[in-house]
């Protein structure tokens, strides 16, 4: 049986565009008013980042915003705060990404009451594989979190399935081998490598690390169920006065190449 908001994502049959927004980032204000303009523009649910010193999987575009959020004061506590305040105000899953430490630093039990009372319908941990995630998945079992776990290009098919059973209700897959960024075009190698994961794979799955124009998308229709955008789209909300209207702009593009 799929979960709640697996079938919210993926019961139309229709990929799904899924905006990553620094919590914070460039400011309360500004982070609050991209998600309400993502959710018009028709992203299907919001990967919200939580600001770390040490991103180690995200490259520049994220890095700069975690520092900057970060450097405006913000807490995993006030990330718990955005996600309940963008929770009340739109229907869309929101799903949590971030690295361990904090989550380790707080605690991993206090950490899932926090992120369950917020409204939040998962997480994902890049730096938490599935071989090492025993611990933190039975914390968000008990607070009916989700567990999203990540794919990469070098990953075998044995593991691909391993990761599949693990994730509650969708994978993410890992465009590339590195970091996070805007890339220029999906490689052949790209295509390939989903067309693995889209053969092994029993549920769903979406892609990230890369995506930042339609043309990436419809390069790549039909071999993930969602697509990502982060990188590109970040750094728009630094803009002043059309930042914002960018944004829609770039994630109503999205939305239509995916349709």
């Amino acid at each position: 049986m799929r979960s709640s908001s697996a079938q919210a994502l993926f019961g139309s049959g229709r990929p799904v565009v899924i905006p990553f927004l620094t919590a914070g980032f460039p400011s309360r204000r500004t982070f609050l008013e991209a998600a309400q303009i993502a959710h018009a523009a028709g992203a299907a649910a919001l990967e919200i980042g939580m600001p770390f010193s040490d991103p180690l999987a995200d490259g520049p575009a994220i890095q700069h915003s975690s520092q900057g959020a970060l450097a405006a004061g913000m807490t995993l506590e006030g990330v718990f705060d955005l996600a309940a305040t963008v929770r009340a105000r739109l229907p869309i899953p929101l799903f949590l990404m971030g690295y361990l430490n904090p989550v380790l630093r707080l605690g991993m039990e206090r950490f899932a009451r926090m992120a369950k009372a917020a409204g939040v319908a998962g997480t994902i941990i890049p730096d938490c594989p599935v071989e090492e995630a025993a611990a933190w998945v039975r914390c968000s079992r008990r607070q009916d979190l989700e567990n999203i776990f990540l794919i990469a290009p070098t990953s075998s098919e044995e593991r691909i399935r391993r990761i599949d059973r693990r994730s509650t209700s969708f994978s993410y897959c890992v465009s590339v081998a590195g970091v996070t960024g805007a890339r220029r075009a999906v490689t052949r190698s790209t295509r390939d490598y989903l067309a693995r994961v889209r053969r092994v794979a029993q549920k769903p799955y979406v892609v990230g690390f890369g995506i930042a124009r339609p043309e990436h998308i419809r390069a790549l229709r039909g071999l993930a169920d969602g697509f990502v955008v982060g990188s590109a789209l970040v750094p728009l909300l630094e803009e002043r006065n059309s930042g914002l209207v960018k944004a829609g702009r770039l994630i109503r593009g999205l939305v239509r190449a995916a349709e």
